[in-house]
């Protein structure tokens, strides 16, 4: 569930909250919390003919549609040229927002080794930070992985399995020492990766927080508001959720390809 803040109706607060892992539900709840109200689309001035509110919903419905085709085009183009696992031809792309520090996350990481495992030819898995501001050493984490994966995508990769089977090894203090011993033998650059992962003053760490913030902000315009969240070719699924509960849209997805 989302926070509950004031509505523009007199006496009511809305809210949302996540249905089944993959549709949010808009509701109104009245002051003194006795009253709940589910909301299936926005206010409508009921003055109106039908044909004016058939209008303004088909307007609406249109609207709703173009700016998800957007969110999906922008989704698509940021994670260009960034590491994956799986078939990189693949039909079906899962986009994680995620946060090295969540304990949800880890257990979404390990769902999602098994989904690769049971549809190696189908999915291919790509990474996008998500660090909340209550974990103090994920956004460090990120920022590191971040760098690593510049230079090599299974550089990324050892940081991002790493990070997720040692959570409680890791502190604000010793994450870029443990990422830093966690990468000998990946056969990276570990002095231009430490310029970039340790040195705040650097470009290189001015460039990958950057990164690190735009994968944030375009989380957050396509509604993702806590980690793990999945992108099933577009479709989201919110949460921790176990293998089968991705099987039905990367059939789906499959299907429509």
């Amino acid at each position: 569930m989302g926070e509950i803040k004031p509505s523009p109706i007199p006496d009511l607060d809305e809210g949302t909250f996540t249905l089944g892992g993959q549709r949010s539900q808009r509701f109104l709840v009245s002051k003194d919390d006795k009253k709940l109200y589910l909301v299936s689309g926005g206010p409508i001035d009921v003055s109106r003919s039908t044909e004016e509110i058939q209008k303004v919903v088909a307007e609406r419905t249109k609207e709703k549609a173009e700016q998800e085709a957007a969110a999906k085009r922008d989704l698509d183009a940021s994670i260009a040229g960034l590491p994956t696992r799986g078939n990189p031809d693949a039909k079906v792309t899962i986009v994680e927002f995620s946060d090295f520090q969540c304990p949800f996350c880890a257990r979404g990481a390990q769902s999602l080794e098994e989904v690769l495992s049971k549809h190696k030819s189908d999915v291919k898995v790509v990474f996008k930070n998500f660090p909340l501001n209550f974990h103090p050493w994920a956004k460090p984490a990120a920022i590191a992985a971040h760098c690593a994966g510049a230079q090599k995508g299974e550089a990324f990769w050892t940081l991002h399995d790493a990070y997720f089977k040692n959570q409680g090894q890791i502190s604000p203090e010793n994450v870029v020492t443990k990422s830093k011993e966690f990468l000998a033998g990946s056969g990276i650059d570990m002095a231009k990766w430490s310029s970039c992962a340790g040195d705040t003053n650097s470009e290189q760490y001015k460039a990958a927080a950057a990164a690190v913030d735009a994968d944030m902000a375009l989380g957050e315009r396509l509604g993702v508001s806590g980690t793990p969240a999945f992108f099933i070719n577009g479709r989201v699924l919110s949460g921790a959720q176990p293998p089968a509960a991705f099987d039905a849209l990367i059939a789906e997805a499959t299907k429509g390809s």
